[in-house]
């Protein structure tokens, strides 16, 4: 029998707890990555300062309130901000140039099937395709990767049965039709041609709000979700795009308070979208998961009403100013996002899809086909590496224009173009073209390489 001395024995115990500590604190080191649950709540034609704490005339208690919980990027924008293209960009990540996409998907056309059409008054006459093309890959898709579940509500617009959300990763879908915009926000919302299987007709009626209609069905979703994996829910609203048609207790409200005409009404959409919002977020916090779930506020453009002190907008030529490309982006995203801070950092739309696939697998995002760079640094409070942002859309003379830091340059078909240093002249009031050569010649060649190499030659 082997005979140890105290001191012999003394030192195997020390070295046996050692060893069980190691071996602890190896195994805890491990800590399994907890994939958060992620809402996507993308407005439609909502202005960057169509927000109370810029501007008072509207009521947003919700997204005040949202603001203070979360990461505010002050300047997030749209690489083509349009309807289609806009959502084209979110899902894939990519500048939807590169894809063809311009415009619009024009639902009136009497060749729906065809893959480009034009448009009469463009100047160019480029084409434009007329859906997203399945091969595209969606967050949808690589997020499903990740065991998520995808669920989509409300407006698609970038192509018709056959092309919906169900086709690009989703696993079901609500409130989708053919349409970019409904025939009226009171049932019933569509014509026969925009929704011919009735999806937004079943167990309705007359009187029924479809901003609300839709924020039912996903308060319903979180309310009743019972899958083991994480969610992530898309609600791409219809709202606050035309035809401007208010709530009529909302709209009674604004004009009370002296709102006259259609900006009572688009006063009134802003405030039912807004209690929508409050809604959503109280769904989550009743359901126990507010603190593992991501939520990201976004636009698709800037609003078709005034966008002071932001130039431009939707309507008018002036689409690539401020106030068309410039839109609301805040992130609340539990344990990483500090609240109520805000980043001036330039960001697009594009960067959403490689954050939201850094957030679904806890790893860096390494797809090589998309343009967009991950917001993750920024949410942590750190930074990512200066670039060129582009643009480009083709209605008119003003179709292409770059972004770097406080300097922006735009160009027109006719030759002209404007140069303008944000950080002192927001308004764009101020033409620099002359002014500063070096910064001129530098941007006017980025962007001219920029188009050679991203835009399609046809």
């Amino acid at each position: 029998m082997l005979r140890m001395s105290g001191f012999q024995l003394g030192f195997l115990c020390l070295f046996l707890v050692v060893q069980t500590s190691c071996k602890k604190q190896k195994h805890t080191s491990k800590k399994e990555y907890k994939k958060p649950n992620i809402v996507l709540l993308f407005i439609d034609d909502y202005g960057w300062s169509d927000i109370n704490y810029r501007n008072n005339i509207f009521t947003t208690p919700n997204l005040n309130a949202f603001k203070q919980e979360s990461l505010e990027f002050t300047r997030a924008y749209i690489p083509t901000p349009t309807c289609s293209p806009s959502r084209y960009s979110l899902l894939t990540g990519k500048e939807s140039v590169r894809g063809g996409m311009v415009r619009h998907i024009r639902t009136d056309s009497d060749k729906p099937n065809e893959k480009y059409h034009y448009w009469e008054k463009d100047p160019a006459q480029m084409p434009s395709i007329n859906y997203l093309p399945l091969e595209e890959i969606t967050y949808a898709e690589r997020l499903k990767e990740y065991g998520y579940y995808n669920m989509f509500i409300g407006k698609w617009h970038l192509g018709k049965e056959g092309r919906y959300p169900t086709n690009q990763g989703f696993h079901d879908s609500y409130g989708t039709t053919n349409a970019g915009h409904p025939k009226s926000y009171y049932y019933p919302f569509f014509k026969e041609k925009d929704d011919p299987k009735g999806f937004l007709k079943s167990g309705l009626k007359e009187g029924d709000y479809l901003t609300d209609v839709l924020t039912d069905k996903a308060v319903n979703f979180i309310a009743e979700y019972d899958k083991k994996e994480p969610f992530m829910m898309s609600f791409w609203y219809y709202s606050v795009h035309g035809p401007s048609i208010g709530r009529k207790d909302l709209l009674k409200k604004h004009q009370n308070a002296g709102l006259k005409g259609k900006y009572a009404h688009h006063a009134a959409m802003i405030e039912a979208m807004d209690e929508s919002i409050g809604r959503i977020r109280q769904s989550i916090t009743d359901k126990g998961i507010a603190d593992n779930t991501v939520i990201i506020v976004l636009s698709d453009q800037g609003g078709a009403y005034t966008n002071a002190p932001l130039r431009g907008g939707k309507k008018g030529g002036d689409a690539l100013a401020e106030g068309g490309a410039r839109v609301p982006l805040l992130i609340n995203y539990p344990g990483n996002t500090k609240k109520n801070t805000e980043s001036n950092i330039p960001v697009q739309s594009i960067d959403i899809y490689p954050t939201l696939v850094e957030i679904a697998s806890g790893k860096k995002c390494e797809d090589k086909h998309i343009q967009g760079v991950s917001l993750m640094p920024i949410l942590k409070g750190k930074t990512i590496k200066t670039r060129n942002l582009y643009f480009f859309r083709s209605y008119e003379d003003q179709y292409a224009a770059v972004i770097f830091g406080d300097w922006k340059l735009i160009k027109y078909h006719s030759g002209k173009f404007q140069l303008y240093h944000l950080d002192k002249d927001l308004n764009e009031n101020k033409n620099l073209i002359g002014h500063h050569f070096l910064m001129e010649s530098v941007l006017k060649a980025s962007l001219s390489k920029w188009e050679a190499e991203a835009v399609p030659k046809f």
